[in-house]
C-alpha cells in the first residue's frame, strides 16, 4: 500500500513537472505577443485619464474616445510629415559625408593635438587609416548587417502597430474589462476591490503621461538647442532631438545614455568644440530636469521614494529590459499603494 502511495505520489509529481515545463515553454514562445499586450495595456492606462477628463467635460464616453484617439493619430501623422523626412534627409547627409569624413579626419587639428598627450606606441593616423581600410574591405558584411538592423527595424515597426491597434480595443473597451475583473471578486471585498484597481489604473496612467511630457520637454529642448547651436557647428538638431526623446522615455538613465550618445556622435562628426558645448548643455539640462522638470510633473503622478524608484527600475530592466524599466516605477507605486491601504490596516487590526 505504501509502494503504491508512493508510485502515485511520484507519478502525480512527475506529471506537475511536465506540466510546469510546458507552461514555461508556452510562456516562452509567447513572449513577444505578452509583450506587446503588455505595452498595449499600459498605453490604453495612460490614454484613459484624457478620456475621462473629456467624460468630465459632458462628452459622452465614445465621443471622448475617438476625440482622443484621433487626436493621438494626428499628432502622429503629423509628426511623422514633420520630423521624419528631415531625420531621413539628416541621416542620408550623415551616411554620403562618412567617406569624406575618413579622409579628413586624419588632417583635423584636434586628431594632431590629441597625438601629443598619447604615448610614441599609439598612432591614432595609423589606427583611423586602418578602421578605414577595414570598412572598405567589408562592405557586403557591413550589408549584410545593416539588412538584418533593417529586418529588425521593420519587425519593431510591425510591433508599433500591432501594440496601436491592441491599444486602440484596450481604450475602447477598458470599463468593460474592469467591469469584468469586479465580478470575479466576491461581493463582499468587490467595492474596496475596485477603488484600489480605479487608484492603481489612475496612477498608471498619470505616470504615462508624465514620463512622456518630460520626454517631449527633452526632445523639444534638445532641437531648439542644436538647432542654435548650429551656429558653432553642431549638426543634424532634427535626427538627435528625436534620439533624445526616445532616450528620455526610460526613466532614470533614459536622458545621461542619450546625452552621452549624443555628445560622443558630435565629438565625431564635428570635433571637441562643438562638443563640449553640447555636453555642457546636457550637463546642465540634466540638472534642470532632476530638480525642476521631473519632481513637479512625477510629484502629481506617483508618489515613490527615490531609493524605490532606482530599484523598481534596475530590476525591471534586468527581468523585461525597456518595457520591464517603464513599467516598473508604476507597478512600485501600485505595491506601496497595497502596502498602505490593506496591509497596513490589516496589521494594525491584530
Amino acid at each position: 500500500m505504501k509502494i503504491q502511495n508512493a508510485f502515485r505520489l511520484g507519478l502525480l509529481g512527475g506529471l506537475g513537472v511536465l506540466v510546469a515545463v510546458g507552461i514555461g515553454g508556452a510562456v516562452a514562445s509567447l513572449s513577444t505577443i505578452l509583450t506587446y499586450i503588455g505595452a498595449a495595456l499600459f498605453v490604453a492606462l495612460g490614454i484613459d485619464p484624457a478620456v475621462s477628463w473629456l467624460e468630465r467635460h459632458k462628452f459622452p464616453r465614445s465621443v471622448a474616445i475617438l476625440t482622443v484617439l484621433i487626436g493621438i493619430l494626428a499628432v502622429f501623422v503629423g509628426l511623422i510629415f514633420a520630423v521624419v523626412p528631415v531625420i531621413v534627409d539628416q541621416v542620408n547627409n550623415l551616411i554620403s559625408s562618412l567617406p569624406d569624413f575618413i579622409a579628413t579626419v586624419t588632417r583635423a587639428t584636434w586628431i594632431r593635438d590629441t597625438q601629443k598627450s598619447l604615448p610614441d606606441w599609439i598612432n591614432l593616423n595609423e589606427l583611423i587609416t586602418q578602421s578605414g581600410n577595414w570598412l572598405r574591405s567589408n562592405v557586403s558584411t557591413i550589408g549584410g548587417g545593416l539588412l538584418s538592423v533593417g529586418v529588425g527595424i521593420a519587425s519593431g515597426a510591425t510591433g508599433f502597430v500591432i501594440i496601436l491597434i491592441l491599444t486602440l480595443y484596450f481604450v475602447a473597451s477598458l470599463s468593460n474589462m474592469k467591469r469584468g475583473l469586479y465580478r470575479l471578486v466576491p461581493a463582499s471585498k468587490r467595492a474596496r476591490f475596485s477603488d484600489l484597481a480605479e487608484q492603481i489604473s489612475a496612477s498608471v496612467g498619470r505616470y504615462v503621461v508624465g514620463q512622456g511630457t518630460i520626454a517631449l520637454a527633452n526632445g523639444v529642448a534638445s532641437f531648439l538647442f542644436l538647432s542654435i547651436g548650429q551656429l558653432f557647428g553642431a549638426k543634424y538638431p532634427a535626427l538627435f532631438a528625436f534620439i533624445a526623446f526616445l532616450f528620455a522615455l526610460v526613466p532614470l538613465v533614459g536622458t545621461l545614455s542619450g546625452s552621452i550618445l549624443i555628445t560622443l556622435s558630435t565629438l565625431l562628426l564635428a570635433g571637441p568644440g562643438p562638443a563640449l558645448w553640447v555636453g555642457v548643455y546636457y550637463v546642465i539640462y540634466m540638472q534642470i530636469e532632476a530638480y525642476v522638470i521631473n519632481p513637479r510633473v512625477m510629484n502629481r503622478a506617483v508618489k515613490v521614494p527615490g531609493a524605490i524608484v532606482v530599484i523598481a527600475a534596475l530590476a525591471g530592466g534586468a527581468l523585461l529590459g525597456i518595457l520591464g524599466a517603464l513599467i516598473a516605477i508604476p507597478v512600485a507605486a501600485s505595491v506601496l499603494l497595497i502596502i498602505d491601504q490593506v496591509v497596513v490596516p490589516r496589521q494594525n487590526e491584530l
